[in-house]
């Protein structure tokens, strides 16, 4: 008869077919020997802590990804619906399919790119089709402090959905702070335009006249007031010459000390931004492309966007927002400026061509030529509408709020002037509390 295997401290072994998982009991010293799971499988402590460290590394960089603010899902489940092909100008668009639904849009919008426009549309649209959109009566702040941050994404985040939410502020990371990332759009222009726009609007206001130039910069002397351009930017002036011509970049870098700092680093995380968490960067010199692809992309929001944009009643009100007294630098200031915004159109160029590959995609024709030596100068247009941006301005809707209340549809002519006649005599300013 076979003889039980005796343990060492006495009687029957209480493991006759082998250690257990996970090794000997204590003190038994077995925890360093490698033991058999399965004939193909051996494992030690070291194997076991090292499968663990592993575990826990992806874990944290799942973690940190997520917090860092991957692509929302709707940015996905888009990209997937383009597919990874490229359209040919001659190809016709691609099939008809279902879109997902984004519930939580923000519009942080750049100043002096027709943001104007784009906020009078929205009201009309959001009446029309039953979104929330969601404004600020803060203009003139858009860097924020870590608290402001998580209070203004903690306000947003509960606003009642589907929302559109606009301000001028720069990228929010909504991960960083525990909420969903909202899908993103924006709109740029022509780096040296936006800047004379907002150099001239400064100055000299916009349809109603000099007068308002007292309203807007009231601390600005006559001869601050009546500088040449060509001065400013051949002299040296600090408003013409960085930082100060870094202004676009922040927009998209976000809230980062480094991004309002002219360099390759505030730019490449810009681009990133874009990449991962803007479904849409238009160009405003190509504004109705613009308004057609927001239309196919959020038909929710922007249905119908590009008819209530070309009916000859809102074009007037277009002629109300046009800077006044601009006129073009000289060449050689111009290729001064060209060279101090290098990153803006580096910036600018690369967004265009993401803009452009979009409009390929949908069969939309762009006429893309190498870009000059200079930028080209587009005389803007009464749609072309202009917005205020710097920290000392104040963004003054209240020129737009008789119009809001008023049920979607045109302004008739005799109102508009009747409107135009009461601001121009008006000297007083009311801010429009969020919508």
């Amino acid at each position: 008869m076979k003889k039980k295997q005796q343990h060492p401290g006495g009687g029957a072994d209480p493991w006759p077919h082998g250690t257990p998982l996970g090794g000997a009991p204590p003190g038994l010293g077995s925890w360093k020997r490698r033991v058999p799971l399965l004939p193909f499988l051996r494992f030690s402590l070291r194997d076991y802590g090292f499968c663990m460290a592993t575990l826990l590394v992806f874990c944290l960089g799942s973690l940190f990804y997520q917090l860092s603010g991957g692509p929302p899902r709707f940015l996905l489940d888009l990209r997937q619906y383009l597919g990874n092909s490229t359209y040919l100008d001659d190809h016709g668009p691609p099939p008809s399919k279902v879109l997902p639904f984004p519930s939580q849009v923000v519009y942080n919008r750049v100043g002096k790119c027709g943001s104007r426009t784009v906020v009078l549309l929205l009201r009309i649209l959001s009446e029309k089709h039953g979104f929330n959109l969601v404004t600020s009566d803060i203009h003139n702040k858009t860097r924020l402090t870590k608290n402001e941050q998580m209070e203004l994404i903690k306000n947003i985040s509960t606003a009642e959905q589907p929302y559109l939410f606009t301000r001028h502020v720069h990228f929010l990371n909504f991960s960083r702070f525990g909420g969903d990332q909202p899908v993103y759009i924006n709109i740029i222009r022509d780096p040296v335009n936006r800047f004379l726009s907002n150099y001239f609007f400064r100055r000299f206001g916009d349809w109603r006249g000099e007068q308002n130039h007292m309203i807007r910069t009231p601390s600005m002397r006559q001869e601050e007031r009546y500088l040449d351009i060509n001065e400013c930017i051949l002299e040296n002036y600090p408003e013409c010459s960085n930082p100060r011509l870094f202004y676009i970049i922040p927009y998209f870098c976000g809230q980062h000390p480094r991004c309002r700092e002219p360099g390759e680093w505030a730019l490449e995380r810009a681009k990133l931004n874009v990449n991962e968490n803007f479904l849409l960067v238009g160009i405003l010199e190509e504004l109705e492309d613009v308004l057609l692809l927001l239309e196919r992309f959020l038909p929710h929001y922007f249905k119908g966007v590009l008819s209530i944009y070309k009916d000859p009643e809102h074009r007037k009100l277009g002629n109300m927002t046009v800077t006044v007294k601009k006129t073009v630098p000289s060449p050689e200031a111009v290729q001064i400026l060209y060279q101090r915004m290098r990153y803006e159109y580096e910036f600018y160029h690369y967004v265009k061509e993401q803009f452009h590959l979009l409009k390929r995609k949908f069969g939309l024709k762009s006429h893309v030529s190498r870009p000059p030596l200079r930028p080209q100068f587009f005389i803007p247009t009464p749609l072309e509408t202009e917005e205020p941006i710097d920290d000392e301005e104040q963004d003054d809707e209240k020129w737009l709020e008789d119009i809001y209340k008023r049920p979607a549809g045109s302004v008739s002519p005799a109102r508009l002037q009747s409107f135009q006649t009461s601001q121009l005599q008006s000297p007083q300013r009311s801010w429009l509390a969020p919508g």
